[in-house]
């Protein structure tokens, strides 16, 4: 499936994402330090610790896998991604030792219904127009046995943002509401609001959320 979006990310645009955002795992962690006060492992660990380290998880969007490596420093062995932007998926075979990622969109996982214990994503949602959310968020559905886990930008309604003097390439709303009016089996096991500690006067704040299916 292609869209104005996937166009966008897979171009120079997506390319230029993929230099300004490729640091060494430390820095990356400064970065949440800065931005929430608290590193993305411990994120992680609030909402996964009770899970198996062994369980299957599938990042959709992955970029250069700094998302994953968080989840192999919290013990997680049996990761994976796929990412539509070639240079950041090479980027991620070629340094994530152990972790698989593939090349491919989110509108066409690659993988079989229910391969998965866990899919995920972080900062993704936010750049699928509003129209294609039912299809990515169906392949995400499709391809867990059990968990759906995100973090994303967040509002009570969509609301579309500028990026970087861009428009129709990033939104903000409330998606973990949105999978469980899609897809009435799923049951929120958790969320939480992170807000920007430097953003106070606007009160942006990105939302964590943990969705169960109920089988």
């Amino acid at each position: 499936m292609r869209t104005q979006q996937t166009d966008f990310w897979s171009g120079d645009f997506g390319r230029d994402y993929t230099v300004r955002n490729t640091m060494d795992q430390e820095a990356w962690n400064e970065m949440y330090l800065k931005n929430y006060g608290i590193t993305r492992a411990n994120m992680n660990n609030e909402f996964l610790h009770s899970l198996p380290r062994d369980f299957s998880i599938l990042e959709i969007g992955s970029n250069t896998g700094h998302q994953l490596h968080a989840l192999q420093q919290n013990g997680f062995t049996n990761l994976y991604g796929i990412e539509l932007q070639f240079g950041a998926a090479n980027l991620a075979q070629k340094f994530r030792k152990d972790i698989h990622v593939v090349q491919a969109s989110g509108f066409e996982v690659p993988f079989e219904a229910g391969n998965f214990n866990l899919v995920f994503t972080s900062g993704v949602l936010i750049h699928i127009a509003p129209d294609d959310l039912p299809t990515i968020m169906g392949e995400i559905y499709r391809c867990t046995s059990r968990f759906i886990w995100g973090f994303e930008y967040y509002s009570d309604s969509m609301a579309e943002i500028s990026y970087r003097g861009n428009t129709s390439v990033l939104w903000k709303a409330d998606h973990a509401s949105m999978f469980m009016r899609s897809f009435p089996d799923l049951t929120l096991i958790k969320k939480r609001f992170y807000p920007y500690i430097n953003d106070n006067e606007l009160g942006n704040a990105d939302c964590m959320y943990l969705l169960e299916k109920q089988t």
